[in-house]
């Protein structure tokens, strides 16, 4: 997802939860909101995901010390010979 695309999701969970402080939220709101926090999860999940699968660990004397799982995934993705 976009940046802008995130912004505008979490802008419109934010005006929800303040209407639902505020006054409460109808029926359909409270389904929306719950929508939009699936979707704001379900993104935030898989760019965490990319995020930590694109990771490199080095120890302090410069040897690769990266987990072989995240090894294995990244040489499946060709990120890594």
């Amino acid at each position: 997802m976009a940046d802008t695309e995130m912004k505008a999701l979490i802008e419109r969970i934010n005006v929800l939860a303040k209407k639902a402080k505020e006054e409460g939220l109808s029926e359909i709101e409270e389904l929306e909101r719950k929508d939009l926090r699936q979707k704001y999860l379900k993104k935030f999940r898989e760019s965490f995901k990319s995020q930590i699968e694109m990771v490199q660990v080095f120890d302090k004397a410069g040897k690769e010390v990266t987990p072989k799982k995240v090894q294995d995934i990244q040489r499946k993705k060709g990120l890594r010979d």
